[in-house]
């Protein structure tokens, strides 16, 4: 069966209706394919305009986030190189500092232990960024356990710090 005569009975039913109906089948036809190009054209690109300046606004942020972390990351690379003793002496005084009774260090070659307990989340947030900066330290092992307590939130566990080289 062809094309042709697939389609024979549906033109014979065309050329059957009156003039008004055929308008009316036409209307109707170009109001799905107005529809159709709304949807699948229009709509899309108009959401995409909607939301163009919050996505530049939050584009902008990032980028101004990471543009800080880079000139601290700079910052930080263009430190002297500090020796093992220092760190120690540094990072034994952000602990002292900072987390006062809560943890306790120990140090076995070049790494550092640091016994957490119930310690509060900004402190260790604050000392962590101080034992980067200042001891040169970075965490290497973490087995933390969060308590959450009503009203109050701790950490407890050990934290494993890498030292520069002696």
């Amino acid at each position: 069966m062809s094309l042709a005569a697939t389609f024979e009975p549906m033109r014979l039913r065309w050329t059957r209706l009156p003039g008004r109906e055929k308008n009316l089948v036409r209307l109707a036809l170009l109001l799905v394919l107005a529809l159709v190009l709304w949807q699948f054209s229009v709509a899309p690109s108009l959401t995409t305009l909607r939301t163009a300046d919050a996505q530049a606004k939050t584009l902008a942020a990032q980028l101004q986030q990471m543009q800080a972390m880079q000139t601290q990351a700079q910052a930080t690379q263009s430190q002297p190189a500090l020796g093992f003793d220092e760190a120690v002496r540094a990072l034994t005084a952000a602990t002292k500092q900072t987390l006062g009774t809560t943890a306790q260090i120990g140090v076995a070659g070049d790494r550092a232990s640091v016994t957490l307990k119930d310690a509060a989340p900004d402190a260790l947030a604050e000392w962590l960024t101080q034992a980067r900066i200042n001891a040169r330290a970075v965490p290497i092992e973490a087995r933390l356990t969060r308590s959450a307590a009503p009203g109050k939130a701790s950490w407890s566990g050990v934290l494993v710090m890498g030292l520069p080289a002696r």
